[in-house]
């Protein structure tokens, strides 16, 4: 079963409510309806006219006792929570809804602000970040053609230990939503030490801190991209590597080389990419990209879904 298949009919399986907040947005609107004729997910078109008055009133106090340590006031938490998209994320807080998707309209700062104030940061990774699946056709590397980039949305320069907690949170992901072991790679312009310098070594310490903080998850770095995910190269500039040149989940250094890689598989290989997956939170949510399609938008409620099943 194909990738795209295969997450669609996982997501059947959970019959998790998604809301969508963006109703103003014809694609948003055009997936609802395939979404709720193929039974993906439930789903809950937010129209800002019909928002309960008094589930403002008490997303408001709640939004203002999680916030005022910044000191918002009760009137910018009332504010705050009458826009649809933090309105969701409060569903989402108090398990009205197993998770929200949003972004065709509202910017990636938006929504990550709104999931991050409203939903929370996970404290097992003490940071929210990003992922893509991306189903790349004709293509032998990662599994079958589909690997998981990270972070290409959120983090723009992680630390040592910020880029520790991508990985592992990015792992937990693509076990739990795409089914196979993640075999992890982390990223850099060096080769086990062909360079050096403060880039690469910040790599070289997320690295050995995510074989600490999860021995069992298989990761390995820094590694060049090919190394990563081509045998034959590994067995050059790597041979001792625990992934073999057969990585499926690529952690890039910085959002600069994550975001950029990303988009250039995408447009260059025609690959399908899924995402922003926002993770790292306390519930499921997924951001989309302001060019994103009607497929673009089923696929990131079908991963939703499925992680909402699994917590």
């Amino acid at each position: 079963m194909d990738t795209i298949k295969l997450l669609r009919e996982k997501a059947k399986k959970s019959k998790a409510l998604i809301i969508l907040p963006e109703v103003k947005d014809k694609r948003v609107v055009a997936a609802a309806k395939i979404i709720q004729n193929e039974k993906i997910a439930k789903i809950l078109l937010l129209e800002k006219n019909k928002i309960n008055r008094k589930k403002i009133n008490k997303f408001a106090a709640l939004f203002y006792e999680l916030r005022k340590f910044k000191g918002i006031s009760e009137k910018e938490a009332q504010k705050a929570v009458s826009d649809p998209l933090f309105y969701a994320a409060m569903m989402v807080r108090t398990k009205e809804a197993n998770g929200f998707v949003a972004g065709a309209a509202y910017t990636t700062p938006s929504v990550a602000r709104a999931a991050i104030y409203c939903i929370g940061v996970d404290k097992r990774f003490e940071t929210a970040s990003s992922s893509f699946i991306m189903v790349i056709p004709n293509c032998k590397y990662g599994e079958n053609g589909t690997l998981v980039f990270a972070d290409c949305g959120i983090v723009p320069e992680p630390s040592a230990e910020t880029l520790s907690n991508i990985a592992i949170a990015t792992a937990e992901m693509t076990r739990e939503v795409i089914g196979f072991i993640p075999r992890v790679a982390m990223l850099s312009y060096s080769t086990r030490e062909s360079a050096t310098g403060r880039l690469v070594q910040k790599v070289r310490e997320a690295t050995e801190l995510a074989r600490e903080k999860a021995p069992r998850l298989i990761v390995d770095g820094e590694m060049q991209v090919d190394s990563a995910i081509v045998p034959e190269v590994s067995k050059i500039k790597y041979p001792n590597s625990k992934l073999k040149g057969r990585a499926n989940v690529l952690i890039f250094p910085n959002l600069e080389a994550g975001n950029i890689g990303y988009k250039l598989v995408q447009r260059l290989a025609n690959a399908r990419a899924i995402g922003p997956i926002l993770q790292g939170l306390n519930a499921p949510c997924s951001d989309l990209s302001r060019g994103c399609s009607v497929d673009d938008v089923i696929d990131c409620v079908a991963v939703t879904a499925i992680r909402a099943k699994s917590k």
